[in-house]
């Protein structure tokens, strides 16, 4: 549909009321033609041409007036016939709806204070140039020259009061009329989606009638192809304009049944049942969702995710998380020890779960010939011993303990990526395993068909159909602001750009019942958001219910804006999850896009909603400790009790969180971890101790600087420049030059009744406000992980700086927790057909409510 169709019904019926306006301007009725006789008798004549004949009037003689009253009787008649034809090729057939039936299907017709167009009556057939239309056929409408006819189904036949007979359409959308737009390559030309949207038109715009089915879509490839030969279109989703929805129309939308469950993985069970004596059944009711984290980071959007689920009573638990970045990993290990964590890049992780379903459907499939005892590898190596002479090197045979694990990629440096597994050799400790390509194992099968076999049953790769929810944000720093060379024209030949991709190929390898995909703003911004379409369009594509929407950090209880987008997917059997509604006010900071400032999550204007009190810095960091700028302690006393309700909550133990379980976790005390600030170089730790503790402070108030009128900084010629202890300038030439010296951020301190735009990976003061309000350091990695609503208790690992990237990569944990309560009510088949929701007033559940009006600051 053209743009002007997708607004709202109101839009829509008035965008075509003025077109019937025009249409019927050249079709007068009778009553309408009349005689003008003074513009036929004026002085100096008038010259009338009526079909080839020309004459002068003069002084509006009788015998001239009667000869222009039969030329206008002529042109009557002309008339009359060009309107019966007319009529004749698009006219109503049969009898019209009983007055009384009419008014009760459609009063607002009949309603004399209604503004849509009033019905004299209403029919169940018409003739459009020779074709019968019926009421609810579906149908093409005319459109412009160069254009695609329209797609609609008939809802309403009827002559208006006027005379002017008319339809009502409810629209069909192609994929490229809808948000997906240019990235419809994905979906069936013939694929449509029905809408909400309906308005009146002309009669005579209908063009032909249409054989369009409903023909349910389980997956991408699973196409009646029988049924889609015989129709002109097929449709198995509505397409909603709130959150660019696409809504299953299945009537039963309750929890997926075994179907979604993979061939492989039934042949893998019978196999394991014939070849071991036991059959593992049926997995019991009730088991635990299984959740896979890509680019999980340091594992905060699971994590969320799961605190969200679990609270709601429903068992969700990260199974497998995957990330590029080593430190990342091992904090999400140290956290989930219950999570597979595999420290890999995507590509290489698919790659792996295709090469896995590949050695599960040969190894588990048949029961080998007979037991196979070789487990040894032969590997000539070189003798240390041997002479200058050429003789033959000896060579040692190892034999293997244990298969430990499996990877894709290129362990050993080869420059080719593999199937590769790590060996324990029999006799020789950790330090000396190897990984071996799979062809180096021929005369292991033995060892190798265990190490399958175990696998499998503890799962420690998902198959297709055992995953419940993916969930992550594929990195696109190719459409970063940050990056003067975007490929505006297609991000998607990016290389920064192509985890997208990567992100979708696994979703489509997996085949998980819920897919939640995060990601920054540029990608609805950049290029006419085409990532965005680009997502949602793949989603489609795979037969997945899809929407999206932007969610503020700060409207969930962070004293940050983050504004993020959120990209929900869900099977056809599944309830499409919502989103929930904001549950404190925000401080808005930063520049939504005006194409999709619609997706905003967030109550209608005007709304009279009792939202709770925006939260500042001051409400999250407050209780926190004094630290030096050169502090080293990972772990530290807290000092001081907690003020506010943000930090009582905050604080609690993991035992203690809702939602939280613990898998055999230890009960940690109440430490403070991650309490250190990136060490400032002597030169920057002294400029920030020349920053005044006072609200709004910064390198302005250095000496030397002053501030012109339109808000630029020069240096004071009647200042000399100071100069620190190193010879270097205490105001360095960056700062001055910052954004053409208009930024008063570098150097700049935070206060405490104020909030941050965004909590970002680099901790340097150079060109951003991080300074702490009263210390001389920048904020602490855990100051900065309370802003993105980390528990207390959960421990990072790594260098200082890769703890600060974790938690600047991080997805807020509120908002994740937010999201798994709306997962829950999908799993439980509860969600509303709305896209938002509200969330029950007291979540996040805190024990003590009770709170100062203001923190006590501790310096």
């Amino acid at each position: 549909m053209p743009s002007k169709r997708k607004l709202t019904s109101e839009d829509a019926a008035a965008s075509e009321g003025s077109k019937r306006s025009g249409r019927q301007a050249s079709n007068m009725p009778d009553n309408d033609v009349a005689l003008d006789l003074d513009s036929v008798t004026g002085s100096g004549g008038v010259i009338a041409e009526e079909e080839g004949v020309g004459e002068v009037l003069q002084n509006g003689s009788s015998e001239n007036i009667s000869k222009l009253l039969d030329l206008d009787l002529k042109r009557k008649d002309r008339i009359e016939v060009e309107e019966d034809e007319e009529k004749a090729a698009c006219r109503f057939v049969g009898d019209p709806v009983a007055d009384e039936e009419a008014r009760r299907l459609w009063p607002h017709r009949y309603n004399a204070s209604s503004e849509v167009i009033r019905a004299r009556r209403h029919f169940t057939q018409a003739e459009v140039d020779g074709q019968l239309f019926n009421l609810e056929d579906e149908a093409y409408v005319k459109a412009d020259e160069g254009q695609d006819n329209f797609i609609c189904k008939i809802i309403e036949m009827f002559e208006a009061v006027d005379g002017s007979n008319n339809f009502t359409a409810r629209w069909y959308y192609r994929a490229n009329d809808t948000v997906i737009k240019c990235c419809d390559n994905f979906i069936d030309d013939k694929r449509v989606f029905f809408s909400e949207i309906k308005d009146d038109n002309p009669l005579d715009c209908l063009v032909r009638k249409l054989k369009i089915v409903n023909l349910p879509i389980k997956d991408g490839s699973d196409i009646n192809e029988e049924i889609r030969s015989k129709c002109d279109y097929y449709y198995d989703q509505m397409y909603l304009l709130p959150y660019t929805s696409f809504v299953s129309l299945q009537s039963d939308n309750t929890a997926a049944s075994s179907e979604s469950c993979s061939t492989i993985s039934s042949d893998a069970d019978v196999a394991v049942a014939s070849s071991f004596g036991e059959c593992p059944g049926v997995i019991e009711q009730g088991r635990a969702k299984t959740l896979l984290d890509l680019y999980s980071g340091c594992g905060a959007m699971s994590t969320g995710l799961c605190l969200g689920v679990n609270s709601c009573g429903v068992n969700l638990v990260t199974k497998w998380a995957v990330d590029l970045n080593q430190f990342a990993c091992e904090s999400l290990k140290l956290n989930h020890p219950e999570t597979e964590v595999r420290n890999e890049s995507a590509e290489d992780f698919l790659n792996l779960l295709k090469e896995w379903e590949k050695l599960c459907a040969s190894h588990l499939s048949t029961e080998t010939s007979g037991p196979v005892h070789e487990n040894r590898l032969s590997n000539s190596v070189e003798n240390d011993e041997s002479d200058d002479n050429g003789s033959e090197s000896g060579s040692e045979t190892f034999e293997v303990a244990k298969i430990l694990s499996i990877c894709y990629g290129d362990p050993n440096k080869s420059g080719k990526s593999a199937l590769y597994f790590k060996i324990r050799w029999k006799g020789y400790g950790p330090e000396e395993d190897t990984w071996e390509p799979l062809e180096g194992l021929s005369d292991c099968e033995e060892k190798l068909k265990e190490f399958v076999f175990v696998g499998y049953k503890s799962k420690i790769l998902p198959m297709p159909g055992d995953v419940d929810v993916i969930c992550g944000g594929p990195p696109c720093q190719g459409i970063s602001g940050f990056n003067r060379f975007r490929n505006k024209e297609n991000p998607l030949d990016d290389d920064k750009n192509k985890q997208l991709i990567v992100f979708m190929d696994i979703v489509a390898f997996l085949k998980p019942k819920f897919v939640l995909m995060e990601n920054v703003v540029d990608i609805v911004k950049f290029a006419g958001g085409f990532l965005g379409r680009y997502a949602i369009g793949c989603l489609v594509g795979m037969g997945y219910q899809a929407r999206m929407g932007m969610m503020a950090a700060g409207a969930y209880g962070l004293p940050q804006f983050r504004m993020r987008v959120f990209v929900w997917g869900a099977l056809s059997t599944e309830k499409l999850p919502q989103y929930p509604l904001p549950t404190h006010n925000v401080v808005v900071r930063g520049v939504i896009p005006t194409e999709f400032e619609a997706n905003t999550v967030a109550y209608s204007e005007g709304s009279k909603i009792d939202l709770k009190k925006e939260l500042f810095l001051g409400d999250a960091i407050s209780d926190l400790p004094p630290v030096e700028n050169d502090e080293t302690r990972d772990e530290i006393p807290y000092g001081f009790e907690p003020e506010t309700d943000f930090q009582r909550f905050i604080r609690l133990r993991r035992d203690e969180m809702p939602g939280c379980l613990m898998f055999n976790s230890e009960v940690s005390e109440h430490k403070l971890y991650d309490h250190q600030p990136y060490l400032l170089n002597q030169d920057d730790y002294q400029r920030v101790c020349h920053i005044p503790k006072k609200k709004g402070a910064n390198f302005r108030d250095l000496s030397g600087v002053r501030v012109r009128a339109d808000n630029k900084v020069e240096f004071d010629p009647d200042i000399e420049r100071v100069k620190l202890p190193s010879g270097k300038p205490l105001v360095p030439d960056y700062a001055m030059t910052f954004v053409r010296g208009t930024s008063s951020k570098p150097f700049g301190r935070l206060w405490w009744d104020e909030t941050v735009p965004t909590v970002v990976t680099r901790a340097e003061p150079h060109n951003q406000t991080i300074v702490h309000p009263v210390q001389d350091r920048v904020l602490t990695i855990r100051e900065n992980a309370r802003l993105q609503g980390f528990p207390d208790y959960y421990k990072l690992l790594g260098p200082i700086k890769e703890r600060y990237i974790q938690v600047g990569n991080a997805v807020a944990v509120p908002v994740a927790r937010a999201l798994g309560y709306s997962l829950a009510l999908a799993l439980k088949g509860l969600s509303g057909t709305e896209p938002l929701f509200t969330l029950p007033e007291e979540f996040p559940k805190i024990a003590d409510t009770t709170s100062p009006t203001s923190p006590e600051v501790h310096l």
